[in-house]
């Protein structure tokens, strides 16, 4: 069994594996890795502490699957996804049935430790369901989004592109990216899986 948090990374490149193992390694941090999810079921422990690393695409069981099936068995690790741009509605989807994060590639290698690390903390010291779900500070935030900004907004935490937000909309592609800036700002988030985080975890409906 081990003895320290370990990334669990799987990834059906080779050179993408020995990235991962580098990027890990030297921030000190222990990685195992696997090229499928198959390798990933049959052997690693999921009895000590760690994260999953998982494209979203993937040959044979998907991330979205593997999800699920660990989910079945009880497995209750976080779980960060990697995903391209087409997939970001699938990752959104995953964190509200439970991922902790994701990541869109090509991935910033800070950024991605980062993520890590947060989700190593919060399994080791998950927090209390009801302080995350009385937040003021994202009541506050969302009161100063305009009635158009709350609109894109609602399009954003769904994972839809500004291309997409626009024609729903009606608006201009540049208008679109204007009001996602600003609800950003707003909101306080550096990133849009760390919106839709702060999204579901006050209301996970």
């Amino acid at each position: 069994m081990r003895s320290l948090p370990t990334v669990l990374a799987v990834d059906d490149d080779a050179v993408m594996r020995a990235l991962l193992r580098r990027v890990f390694g030297d921030a000190g941090l222990a990685v195992e890795t696997f090229d499928s999810a198959r390798d990933l079921l049959d052997h690693a422990a999921f009895d000590a502490p760690a994260v999953l690393l998982l494209d979203v695409r993937m040959p044979g069981i998907s991330g979205i699957e593997l999800q699920a099936l660990l989910k079945a068995r009880g497995v209750s690790l976080p779980i960060v996804f990697l995903t391209g741009s087409s997939d970001i509605p699938t990752a959104v989807e995953a964190m509200r049935c439970g991922a902790a994060d994701f990541l869109e590639k090509p991935f910033d290698p800070v950024a991605l430790l980062a993520r890590v690390r947060r989700s190593l903390l919060t399994a080791s010291a998950p927090p209390d369901p009801a302080v995350r779900r009385s937040n003021p500070d994202f009541a506050e935030c969302l009161g100063t989004l305009t009635s158009r900004e709350r609109q894109v907004y609602d399009f954003m935490i769904t994972g839809k592109s500004s291309k997409l937000i626009a024609r729903e909309l009606g608006g201009s592609f540049r208008t679109i990216e204007i009001h996602r800036s600003r609800v950003m700002t707003k909101m306080k988030c550096e990133s849009l899986a760390d919106l839709v985080r702060m999204t579901f975890e006050v209301d996970p409906a």
